[in-house]
């Protein structure tokens, strides 16, 4: 299905939509696991598109967190192996107005700029991360602070996601939801609007009153 849409800025996800970085979340919530006498699938499973800190949380209540939350944080930065920027993101992010788009990411800033900066893409003027909002994903507080960072209603920016609890979040924040298929089965993202592969096939056109065209083919 051929879609164009137009809106006033998008909303990125950063881990699974502008990068590929599983290899590095997983392995690094593999070796917090051991070392927290943990079961590594389960702790794996339960940090995929959540804040840190709330997997720390759930996971070992007993701890300090903000003492876990900076050993997580620290395996992560230090690991960038097989870290690559995904098809279509910078010609993408290249033709979108500069502060039209921002990042509404679960990772801390320290790592989401550590990993920006390891894939070469730039860090945009707008910027939401895990120390930015008391309630992360799949509470709607996120994507509804990017777009008031964007000055534009939620309903005027596309969300674009790659988890189930990042395309809960992107609609209870009455956004559209761009759906990529970079990380999870189609079946586990049906809730958002729209599908497809990767950003490849994205294409956007702004215009002088500040209107964004979007325009991508839909899987079904």
């Amino acid at each position: 299905m051929k879609v164009e849409l137009p809106v006033r800025g998008v909303l990125f996800d950063m881990d699974g939509v502008l990068m590929s970085s599983i290899g590095s979340v997983e392995r690094s919530w593999e070796r917090y696991a051991v070392s927290r006498g943990l079961d590594p699938e389960h702790a794996i499973h339960l940090a995929h598109g959540r804040r840190a800190i709330e997997t720390v949380r759930a996971l070992r209540p007993d701890l300090d967190d903000a003492t876990e939350l900076r050993y997580i944080e620290d395996l992560e930065v230090e690991d960038n192996e097989g870290l690559v920027v995904l098809p279509g993101v910078k010609e993408l992010l290249a033709a979108l107005p500069e502060g039209s788009w921002a990042v509404v990411t679960s990772a801390t800033e320290r790592l989401a700029r550590s990993r920006m900066a390891h894939a070469g893409i730039k860090v945009p003027r707008h910027f939401v991360t895990a120390e930015t909002v008391t309630q992360g994903k799949p509470h709607p507080e996120p994507y509804r602070h990017g777009a008031a960072l964007l000055g534009a209603a939620p309903a005027d920016c596309l969300v674009v996601e790659d988890a189930p609890a990042g395309v809960r979040s992107g609609k209870a924040a009455r956004c559209p939801v761009l759906a990529v298929l970079t990380t999870y089965a189609p079946e586990t993202l049906a809730d958002a609007d729209w599908r497809v592969q990767n950003l490849a096939g994205v294409q956007a056109n702004p215009d002088r009153s500040g209107r964004i065209f979007l325009r991508f083919d839909s899987v079904d």
